[in-house]
């Protein structure tokens, strides 16, 4: 089989699968990284989104032979070393403003908020309502509301 090499949450792995095997087995079913969620297998219920040097993607519809030995891919379970911290602020958020009901949609949702917080703040501006109306992850328990004040307050702490 084929060898792929990338960057995961700061280490460098290297996994033997066939090339169309998709980015997100390769995460749960080889590495043991259980954050990104199977929802869709299409990039639509975005359950599964992660960063790819630092934007957001969705690891189910990508597959593993698209991803370069320096593409840096960056999990849940990575996010709180980005800022060298136990928590990243946007997940101490969602504690505060206890969101989680299910949980499942969670990781994906708070990659995707960190994830859209640093595209405002690369073009100088803070987060708006409109940049969480391009938020499209799926919470099937409807927590909607306690997302967006999650984003909201997560995004005045990094």
């Amino acid at each position: 089989m084929p060898e792929h090499t990338f960057i995961l949450n700061g280490k460098p792995v290297t996994v033997d699968v066939e090339d169309d095997v998709r980015l997100l087995w390769v995460l749960r079913d080889v590495l043991g990284v259980t954050g990104p969620k199977y929802g869709c297998g299409l990039g639509v219920c975005q359950a599964c989104t992660s960063h790819i040097n630092g934007k957001a993607f969705n690891p189910c519809s990508v597959p593993v032979k698209s991803i370069r030995p320096d593409d840096e891919i960056t999990t849940i379970e990575g996010l709180p070393a980005t800022v060298g911290k136990d928590l990243h602020p946007m997940q101490e958020a969602w504690l505060e403003h206890d969101v989680a009901q299910c949980g499942y949609c969670q990781p994906g949702q708070i990659m995707a908020a960190v994830a859209k917080v640093k595209q405002a703040r690369a073009t100088g501006r803070e987060i708006t309502e409109a940049d969480l109306d391009e938020i499209r992850n799926v919470c099937r328990c409807g927590t909607y509301h306690r997302i967006r004040e999650a984003i909201m307050a997560g995004a005045q702490h990094f």
